[in-house]
Order: structure tokens, then sequence, then C-alpha cells
């Protein structure tokens, strides 16, 4: 139950993901006259086939489920009828194979921001930017920030979450600047901060951009108060319920819901004894957290959230909620620069600056997959939109194979007004096959490296 946990929601994303990058191709390419034979999600041989539509198209479900693809009529594939030589891919103008071509990246950015629209539309719970010192505050520390520090804006960005907060700066600590932090103070006074992100490490395993910067979330002083429960999560089997209080784990003092989440952090997979104060009487449960990694690190978690506090004090979520104009905008906003920083992050693995060893295949994506199924259904959105983005991008890159590679054949085709040999585009497609095997094996390696490290 537990592998199914991850499989599923990875299999539901990785699902809808390829059929809008297929569907792309699919609309654009009837939209431009050209005959679909075979609409396909997975690669070899089909399961299950169904044929439907005036071309008689073969709409299949195939066996290796990463990836899917758009089969056109095309003379170079076979012999094309002479009454529908017109409806040939090939026979199109190199605008009309462009449009077709790109669609598909282009329908997973437009998923992207259908996704993120609706989010910011609805409305999500998100933890407040408000921030305190780590245990390694010299940045921060140098900027004058202080415990309690409320971040309203970043060099005149409104930030209205901790995921706003974490996503400007890791912008501008790739831009290598510094930037003005402009901060409500826990004595409801306007401040700034000026934070030096030059020289800041953005790749260094084990440890959050964030956290190097000197900052982490701010926590009130709350008491270890059970509130939302993850439904099959360990807390839940074993019996606890919302409102419960913690007053002792392993017959240690719990005074504050940190002191918790600490124990229960350092005790993945081992059987905790919880005392638990519920309705005027003190109880025994006994809970073993789930084995969780995080940034590489074996941690337990048994699947609670804290109590909100009584009203008056100061909360540490808000729900965060955009109109549905203001709403659009930043999910075009989000979408391409996410995009740009993907971009980003991929050159500077090229020259060096990134590891590739953040590179991540299927395994950790499942991951990823599962925990933020866990975690709520905006979080889940939240990751198939990220993927998505990351599959546009992926499809973007001028390697022959990809859809960038063909895009970058007919840009060279309109430049100097004829078609690319046949054998030119040959030898691209074998070094891009090659490239491409090359990057899926280095995907996996990392995937299977971080399994065995923990």
């Amino acid at each position: 139950m537990n592998l199914l946990n991850y499989l599923v929601p990875f299999a539901l994303a990785l699902g809808v993901l390829i059929l809008v990058h297929e569907m792309g191709h699919y609309l654009v390419a009837r939209w431009c006259g050209v005959k679909v034979l075979r609409f396909s999600i997975g690669f070899g041989k089909p399961l299950c086939t169904r044929r439907a539509g005036r071309d008689a198209t073969e709409w299949s479900l195939a066996a290796f489920p990463l990836g899917g693809y758009v089969k056109m009529l095309d003379e170079r594939e076979g012999p094309v009828a002479p009454a529908e030589l017109h409806r040939s891919f090939n026979r199109q103008s190199v605008y009309r194979r462009f449009a077709i071509v790109a669609a598909g990246p282009l329908a997973n950015f437009l998923l992207a921001i259908v996704v993120y629209w609706g989010l910011f539309v609805a409305g999500t719970d998100e933890l407040r930017p408000r921030v305190a010192l780590s245990e390694t505050p010299a940045i921060a520390e140098a900027a004058g920030v202080r415990d309690g520090d409320l971040v309203v804006a970043v060099d005149e960005e409104p930030v209205r979450s901790w995921q706003d907060l974490r996503w400007v700066l890791l912008q501008h600590a790739l831009d290598n600047r510094e930037v003005m932090l402009k901060v409500r103070t826990l004595e409801e006074v306007e401040a700034f901060r000026r934070l030096d992100l030059k020289g800041v490490p953005i790749d260094e395993a084990g440890t959050d951009l964030i956290a190097r910067i000197g900052l982490k979330p701010w926590r009130p002083a709350i008491p270890a108060i059970i509130g939302r429960l993850v439904e099959g999560g360990p807390a839940e089997r074993a019996g606890m319920r919302s409102g419960d209080e913690v007053v002792a784990i392993e017959a240690t003092p719990i005074e504050a819901w940190t002191e918790l989440v600490q124990t229960v952090r350092e005790a993945p997979g081992r059987m905790l004894r919880f005392e638990i104060a519920r309705e005027g009487s003190v109880m025994e449960l006994f809970v073993t957290p789930d084995e969780a990694s995080e940034n590489g690190e074996r941690v337990g978690r048994i699947g609670v959230g804290v109590a909100e506090p009584a009203p008056g004090g100061l909360s540490m979520f808000a729900e965060v909620r955009y109109g549905p104009v203001e709403g659009l905008v930043k999910a075009v906003r989000q979408t391409w620069e996410t995009s740009v920083l993907s971009l980003k992050m991929i050159g500077r693995m090229f020259t060096g600056e990134v590891s590739w060893k953040n590179l991540s295949g299927p395994v950790t994506i499942a991951d990823y997959a599962g925990q933020t199924a866990q975690l709520g259904l905006s979080h889940y959105l939240k990751f198939v939109a990220l993927i998505s983005i990351s599959l546009g991008v992926l499809n973007l890159l001028p390697i022959p194979v990809l859809d960038g590679g063909h895009l970058l054949y007919y840009t060279v085709e309109i430049i100097k007004g004829g078609p690319i040999p046949e054998r030119v585009m040959e030898i691209g497609q074998q070094i891009g096959l090659v490239l491409l095997v090359m990057l899926m094996a280095f995907a996996f390696y990392n995937d299977i490296n971080r399994l065995i490290s923990g």
C-alpha cells in the first residue's frame, strides 16, 4: 500500500502530462489538415487500441509508459496515396510543421498556467513569510534580520507566502545581487533589511538555499496539539485524534510543537511511546514514524499538522487568494519564470556551476508525486504544474529526437530557404538519441544513488 501511495499519483500525473503534450501535437496537426494515423500513450507493444474519427485514427495505450507520440501521414515513412498527398506531414509548409511540433511543449506550458490560475483564484493555505534566524545565520544576521520579521516585499515585489519568498530569493541568488527586504516586525514596525546574496552557493547538497542564507520559518511557541491528520498516516493508524495534546514521548516531556517534530524526525521506522492528553485524561499510544528522505537525510514523519493557535495569536498560515485577472497574470508569470529558471539551471550544469547530481529521473519524481499527494490536492497540483513546465522545457532543448531538435531544423530551413539534407538529419537523430540515452542513464543513476544513500 505504501508503494501504491507513490505509484498511483506518479502514474496519474505522468498520464495527464503525456496526454496533454501529445494532444497539442494532434489538435494542431488536425487544424493544419494533416492526417493522424496513431495517437499513442507510451512506447512499444500496444496494450489496447481503438480506432475512432473520420480518419480512423488508432488510439493506443502502450507497454512502456514514459512518453508518447503522434504518428502522422508522411511519405518518408511509407507510400502515400496520391489523393492524400496534400494531407502528408512532409508536404506541409515549414511554418505549419513548426507549429505542429511546437504545439506539444506549448500545451504543457498552457496546462501549468491553467493549474496555477485555478489554485490562485480558488485560494490555498500557505505558510506566512515570517522568518527566524537559522543555525547558520551569518548572511541574514549581517542584514539585520530579526526573529519574527514578516517579509512583505523583496525589491518592491510583494511577497505573500513562504513559497513566494523562497522563489524570489532563489532567482536573485542566481543573479548574484543584493536585495532589499521590506519587513514588518513583531512590534508592527515597518523596516528594511539589505540582504547580500552575492556568493551564496546555489548548489550545495543537504541544505536548502534559504537555510544557507540564514533563514527558516518563524514558529511561535505553541503547544504540541494535533490539528490535521493525514488519512492512513502513522498517527491516525495508532488512534491519534485532532485535538490531542502530546505531553511526552518516550517519557521525555514535550512542551512545544517544535520538540514533537524534532523527536519524530530523529526516529524514522522506530516505535515511539506517546503520552496523550485527551478530554482530561492521559493515555498511551504507540506510533512508528514513516521513513522519508529530506535533502538526502532519513527523517521520520507521522502525518500530523499543528492545530491553529487560539484567536488573537500570530497564525503561521494564511489563505492566499487572487482575483481572476490578477491570478491569470500571476499564473503566466509563474510559468514563465519557472521555465527561465530551469534553463538557467541547465546552463549552469553545462558550465559546471551546478552539479549534475541535481538531475532527477522517474524514481525521484514518483517520490515527490507521492509526498505532495499526501500533503493535499493543492500541493499535488503544484507538483503537476511544475513537472509540466519541466517537460515543456526539456522538449524544447535543441537536441535532435526531441521537439526542440526538429524546431532547430525548421529554423535553419527558414533561414536558408530550403530543407536540410536527409543525411544530415539522420546523423543528427543518431547523435540526439545517444545524448538522450546518456541523459536518461544519468538521471536513473542519480535516482538509484539517492535510494542507496537514503
